[in-house]
């Protein structure tokens, strides 16, 4: 019964050792065995690189963060701004700047041109535009008008509204008037002159026209 059972077993298939011959005879016969890379580097092929460790990989990637952590050397610097301090030489003290109108109430304003005549050349010439205004003294109750240049603020008129003074329209324009004047201190000494004052509109001259005469019936009084 042992032999029976023996028999139908089937015999193990044996594998074939490869030998040089072998090995020989299939490269010649055309039998697909891929090459190795033993293969390549017997004819002067590269040979295939070995992988770097996990430590090998740890140093060159902190080398990486070092370099670029550090400063490009051809980087500019930015200039430092120190905090620098220097005392004055002189040291100037604040000034008050008086207008010598600090004492004077403005009765009215309106904004105007004013022209002078000049007597030697026959002419009108251009003294300035600016804010014409009626001040009132608060101490002698006098009314002067003053006018000034706009931006540079120089004094183009400046005296006291006599009762004696006439306000004449100027020829063919509804919205300007011709008055003289026997004292003028615009220019620092007391000068008579004549003076055309334009406006922008007709209501405008005819509000002037009416502040003028009122300031003239004040200083009449005093």
């Amino acid at each position: 019964m042992s032999e029976q059972k023996q028999e139908n077993k089937p015999a193990e298939e044996s594998k074939p050792v490869e030998t040089q011959a072998t090995s020989t005879f299939n490269s010649f016969a055309g039998t697909r065995t891929p090459p190795t890379s033993n293969v390549f580097s017997m004819f002067g092929g590269k040979k295939k690189e070995s992988e770097p460790s996990k430590e090998d990989k740890e140093a060159e990637d902190s080398k990486e963060t070092e370099a670029s952590s550090e400063p490009k050397a051809d980087k500019e610097e930015e200039p430092e701004s120190p905090d620098i301090h220097f005392d004055p030489i002189v040291k100037l003290e604040k000034v008050e700047v008086k207008t010598l109108e600090e004492n004077e109430d403005v009765l009215y304003k309106v904004r105007a041109k004013l022209f002078r005549f000049d007597q030697e050349g026959k002419e009108w010439k251009e003294r300035g535009v600016g804010d014409a205004k009626f001040l009132k003294n608060k101490e002698t109750g006098k009314v002067r008008l003053l006018m000034r240049r706009d931006k540079v603020l120089k004094v183009c008129a400046n005296h006291f509204i006599s009762p004696d003074f006439t306000l004449k329209p100027n020829v063919g324009s509804d919205r300007s008037w011709v008055y003289s004047v026997t004292a003028d201190v615009s220019e620092g000494k007391p000068e008579a002159q004549t003076f055309a004052i334009r406006f922008g509109n007709k209501e405008n001259a005819d509000g002037f026209k009416k502040e003028f005469e009122k300031a003239q019936e004040i200083n009449k009084n005093k």
